[in-house]
């Protein structure tokens, strides 16, 4: 999920295990599937693009990395890599991945809808729908409103902090509840007071969840697919039903460390993601990520008022410039402007892109976290820098 959702021990075992030269690389198999019809001749700014998904590959040792763009009326689709370890397996253009936190903005927008239609109120405190359900150490639902639920400016700690997600073989096949998750969380005291800054907190959008489904007395993900996603004109977007841990052909297999076995990699495309819930279940391709985008910033799902309150930022001090509105984050460009998305990390698959109020749309992804075949924090940087080439390039 995004930020990486793991614990500052896990952050060193990657690193550590990185550094030792304890996982496997992948072999490059640049563009080895057709492209999609719609995909124009290679251009010098395609293979600008190339070479900067090759080099995640090559250099990031990700196993795969895929890409669409679209801009000036124009669509193009990317590959490198391989879809499986082991083998030169051709990477399927705009995979299925799991597309992590970028659920949260789906979340944000179903909320925001609510908002329109008078059954919700951003600055009204998440007391008023489910009432004695947010209390602990220093945490009062009575005093955390449903705007600080979607900016992380709540204080609530991050429930995945607290059910073990370091453990992946652990967790892999593990079904969790919303409300079990949720007392995981406000088993710690708060981080700081309401409003008293930023911090991303997981546990934000499990409570945007539940709030969906007490005020629509609907389950959440019905929610999001008939008013987001069907809206939206997604067909490759879904959310897994229970129990369901597969992810649809086509894909590239994702990968993870497992601590249980000495930070061997394990293949972590089957896996139950009940565990992010509101915050991150979602499965979708690079395609359908940028195109919800795109179809958001051009108002096609929310009403002009609901659209500006949730392009109000504050900073996020996540990497420089970053700014986090409701549910969606402002990115600056190197070559002007900035982009609005989200990003996902979960296990097996990370994903980054967006769109541009001038058109431009980006879907990007990568078959494994940063850190789980090289250094973390470089690896992660590559990746930003490969969307930040797929938007200015």
């Amino acid at each position: 999920m995004t930020p990486r959702t793991t614990t500052s021990k896990l952050r060193k075992c990657l690193s550590v295990i990185a550094a030792a030269g304890l996982v496997g690389s992948a072999t490059t198999v640049a563009a080895v599937a057709d492209p999609p019809e719609d995909t124009p001749g290679r251009g010098s700014k395609d293979r600008v693009l190339q070479r900067s998904l090759d080099a995640l590959v090559s250099e990031d040792k990700f196993p795969a990395a895929f890409a669409w763009v679209r801009k000036d009326g124009r669509t193009s689709s990317f590959v490198s890599g391989s879809a499986r370890l082991g083998g030169q397996v051709p990477v399927p253009h705009d995979g299925y991945v799991r597309a992590g936190s970028n659920t949260k903005t789906f979340t944000a927008v179903v909320v925001l809808q609510l908002v329109a239609e008078g059954r919700v109120a951003l600055d009204e405190p998440i007391e008023t729908h489910l009432p004695g359900v947010v209390r602990g150490e220093g945490i009062d639902g009575r005093k955390i409103t449903v705007r600080q639920l979607l900016q992380h400016t709540s204080g609530l700690p991050n429930y995945t902090e607290h059910i073990g997600l370091e453990d992946f073989a652990r967790i892999q096949h593990k079904f969790f509840h919303p409300h079990d998750l949720l007392t995981a969380a406000l088993a710690h005291p708060a981080e700081f007071a309401p409003g008293a800054k930023w911090k991303y907190s997981n546990t934000n959008y499990l409570l945007a969840g539940m709030l969906i489904e007490k005020v629509t007395e609907r389950p959440v993900q019905e929610q999001i697919t008939e008013r987001v996603i069907r809206k939206a004109g997604l067909r490759h977007t879904s959310w897994p039903q229970p129990g369901d841990r597969t992810v649809p052909e086509p894909h590239a297999r994702g990968y993870a460390l497992s601590s249980q076995e000495n930070g061997k990699v394990v293949d972590a495309t089957r896996m139950d993601p009940s565990w992010g819930g509101a915050a991150g279940q979602l499965i979708s391709t690079p395609s359908d990520l940028a195109k919800f985008a795109r179809r958001l910033l051009d108002g096609k799902l929310l009403a002009p008022g609901q659209l500006a309150e949730m392009r109000k930022t504050v900073d996020a001090p996540i990497m420089p410039g970053w700014r986090y509105g409701l549910g969606v984050l402002r990115i600056p460009l190197s070559c002007g402007g900035a982009y609005w998305g989200h990003g996902g990390d979960i296990d097996g698959y990370e994903t980054r892109g967006g769109a541009t109020d001038d058109g431009r749309s980006v879907g990007l992804a990568v078959t494994a976290l940063p850190g789980t075949f090289s250094d973390a924090e470089k690896s992660a940087k590559a990746v930003m820098a490969a969307t930040d080439t797929a938007f200015c390039n």
